[in-house]
């Protein structure tokens, strides 16, 4: 039976779903647009407001599409609360917490850049917390990845790291790179719950911890009401990186395994810097280029060799 005309516009969505190259690309330009979202944000919507608002309203959406064993998962995170809880606030909370703040005291060229340290942080993190084995090139990638860091939080300026005066924006971003690592290592040890399950589990917990600190933010008088853009961006946020990327990044990994869907964690610092110069008009300083040489340069060299479980 021939497929009904009506339905043409669905066509190009059910191929991108059949695509990891598509799928994955997607991921990593949402989450390159995060950065964006951070920078965009400062005198639309408070930090804390963002990171609790993003995980109210993506918890709908990803119950929903959890919605078909979300009851059996439940039943089987009650007995890991404590790992779901820790992963949900560090991961998540912890993360976007942090991210959202730097937003106000760096570029988003510089937030996208440094991203690229997580899995310098997850290689380093599996060999000393794990005891997992350290190829050559994946040791070297990852001093490369760590280099690239050093020369954003420098600016190029070595006697910026003598008198260590860093931008304090970049650092957070470095520490919240280092809790996104250890959720990552987490992972390894996750309930044998599904994937859409585990996150509607960890959002919910993402979303408790977050309240203390919206809370925070209202006695310490750093509340704003979002404006119009500023409810976007919440919008944006909650429904892109929280939710869409993260089944995207799923599905990726269903169709071609972990290990070569990491490889499309290269393009989001790349895609973060084309951004954000095209589209925010950031200065793209000699720095920048090096860093991105060293980070994307980096991750493609640990990426090298056989592909890790």
């Amino acid at each position: 039976m021939s497929e009904n005309p009506a339905w043409w516009w669905a066509r190009p969505w059910r191929a991108a779903w059949g695509s990891p190259v598509a799928l994955l690309s997607l991921t990593a330009l949402i989450w390159a647009a995060n950065a964006l979202a951070s920078r965009m944000a400062v005198g639309q919507i408070a930090p804390m407001t963002l990171t609790c608002g993003r995980w109210a309203v993506a918890l709908g959406p990803i119950a929903w599409a959890a919605r078909g064993t979300l009851r059996r998962d439940i039943e089987v995170m009650r007995g890991r609360w404590l790992f779901v809880a820790l992963m949900g606030t560090l991961g998540f909370t912890g993360f976007n917490a942090l991210f959202y703040v730097a937003g106000h005291r760096t570029g988003a060229l510089n937030l996208s850049i440094i991203q690229g340290s997580i899995p310098a942080f997850v290689l380093i993190g599996a060999r000393f917390a794990l005891g997992e084995k350290v190829r050559a090139l994946q040791a070297l990638g990852a001093f490369a990845t760590m280099l690239g860091v050093v020369a954003i939080a420098s600016q190029g300026d070595a006697s910026r790291l003598a008198g260590l005066a860093f931008n304090s924006g970049d650092l957070m971003v470095l520490i919240a790179c280092f809790l996104y690592a250890g959720y990552t290592l987490g992972l390894r040890d996750r309930p044998r719950v599904s994937g859409l399950g585990l996150l509607a589990g960890m959002a919910l917990a993402a979303l408790v911890s977050s309240v203390p600190l919206l809370a925070w933010e209202i006695a310490a008088g750093d509340f704003v009401w979002p404006t119009g853009e500023g409810l976007l961006l919440l919008l944006f946020t909650a429904l892109g990186p929280a939710f869409v990327s993260q089944v995207f990044y799923m599905r990726g990994v269903e169709l071609i395994g972990p290990g070569r869907a990491g490889v499309f964690v290269n393009l989001v610092p790349a895609f973060g810097a084309l951004m954000a110069v095209v589209l925010l008009g950031e200065p793209f300083a000699a720095y920048h280029v090096v860093a991105l040489v060293l980070v994307v340069g980096g991750i493609a060299v640990a990426q090298r060799g056989p592909s890790r479980r």
